[in-house]
């Protein structure tokens, strides 16, 4: 297995017209709203879910009934940060033991009111040994900062709708 300094960290982020708490709260709680449709495991992709506690899943669930983890929340800070496992190996097909799943962490930063900085982090890539370089390289191009700058767009197109509050989508976009 590569050595942590092998595998540097990838660090994305986009602004966000929106504070922090209503920005973690549209993140997981509207993500099939702003992820991305050709980001998937799989065909017939219906939802993308984050369970709201440590522990829980993040998945994605098909139109007909199955589901394939993309991972585990492994930190639930609202208004702060995200951890998520990736449990995706280079080739991306699903792996099933943590032990080899590098790590996720969004983290959210005030920039002034109704403003914040949404960064996300893809570390512990040497988890993923020989796939660890290849993985490395894909994040190191547009697909991170594309993933965030669709949820930046996301949350402007909420807030100049008709939903007075972006955290409360409710109805409008099915999760």
């Amino acid at each position: 297995m590569s050595s942590a300094n092998d595998v540097p960290p990838v660090w994305k982020s986009a602004e966000v017209a929106c504070g922090r708490a209503d920005a973690f709260a549209f993140l997981t709680g509207h993500p099939t709203v702003w992820w991305p449709e050709n980001h998937r495991l799989g065909q017939g992709r219906e939802a993308v879910v984050f369970e709201p506690c440590v522990g829980g899943r993040w998945y994605e669930r098909y139109r007909d009934g199955s589901e394939r983890d993309w991972g585990r929340v492994l930190e639930w800070v609202p208004g702060h940060r995200l951890t998520l496992s990736w449990l995706i190996d280079g080739r991306f097909a699903p792996i099933d033991d943590d032990r080899l799943a590098s790590r996720i962490r969004i983290v959210l930063s005030a920039l002034g009111p109704g403003r914040s900085l949404a960064s996300i982090g893809h570390v512990d890539l040497d988890r993923h040994g020989a796939d660890a370089m290849a993985i490395r390289s894909h994040l190191e191009g547009p697909s991170p900062g594309d993933t965030l700058a669709g949820f930046a767009r996301a949350v402007d197109d909420a807030r100049t709708s008709d939903i007075s509050d972006i955290s409360d989508l409710s109805g409008r976009h099915p999760t």
